[in-house]
């Protein structure tokens, strides 16, 4: 597993690769002081594992999470416990206080999966169901993957992700998502909307030759007429 290592401190960075030595799963590929050099070493090097610490100078771990289209998994550092227990709550796959003890990292290390094969087909992959991503509403962060959403609504210069029972906002154009994501799992429904084909319940016409899909959970989201014809096609009917 390749792995970044994201801290501006040098010697805490130091420490935890010493550390990381004695786990030949781990190849650490990189590393990074600040937010914004971790940003162009991710998308330069496409890590499967982020080390991240979540208080920095600049831009926090949280706000360099946002900037990504894809999400890596991610252990956070902190030698903060209120940070600790927010980064916990995001659902993230672990956290490790500061200084990193080896038997908590341990059992950090024990939860890891093999990360999954990616295409080479496109020079620059498109996002799919089994990519997840970073969303964070006010003090409430979630990672998630792109198969738990059922749709994307635009609202202005936000877009609202509906996954679960929540439907959290991120700063973000429908156009710029749209680009990013596999045309084979999402859809383009209309200027408002984009939907997860894998949630497509049923489909009924609509006024003016537009179509009306509802999705598994009872969500209901208007195919437009001028997208309609390749709706159909694209689900075979």
């Amino acid at each position: 597993m390749r792995a970044l290592v994201i801290d501006d401190e040098r010697l805490a960075r130091k420490e935890l690769l010493k550390l990381l030595e004695d786990y030949p799963e781990i190849e650490v590929i990189g590393e990074a002081a600040n937010a914004e050099e971790a940003y162009e070493k991710i998308n330069e090097l496409k890590p499967d594992l982020l080390f991240l610490d979540i208080q920095m100078p600049g831009k926090t771990g949280f706000e360099l999470l946002e900037m990504l289209d894809a999400v890596p998994k991610v252990i956070f550092t902190t030698a903060y416990d209120e940070y600790a227990l927010k980064a916990f709550d995001v659902n993230a796959l672990d956290y490790l206080l500061k200084p990193v003890q080896m038997d908590r990292l341990n059992e950090t290390i024990a939860k890891l999966q093999p990360p999954a094969p990616k295409e080479e087909t496109e020079k620059e992959p498109k996002l799919g169901l089994n990519d997840q991503v970073f969303v964070k509403d006010g003090d409430k962060c979630w990672f998630v993957k792109l198969a738990d959403i059922r749709y994307f609504e635009s609202d202005g210069n936000y877009i609202k992700v509906f996954f679960d029972n929540v439907r959290p906002m991120i700063h973000k154009s429908l156009n710029a998502l749209d680009e990013k994501l596999n045309d084979r799992d999402f859809f383009r429904a209309s200027r408002k909307h984009i939907i997860n084909l894998s949630w497509v319940e049923t489909i009924e016409p609509w006024f003016n030759g537009g179509l009306m899909v509802k999705l598994r959970g009872g969500d209901k989201v208007e195919v437009s007429r001028r997208q309609a014809a390749k709706f159909k096609e694209k689900m075979s009917l």
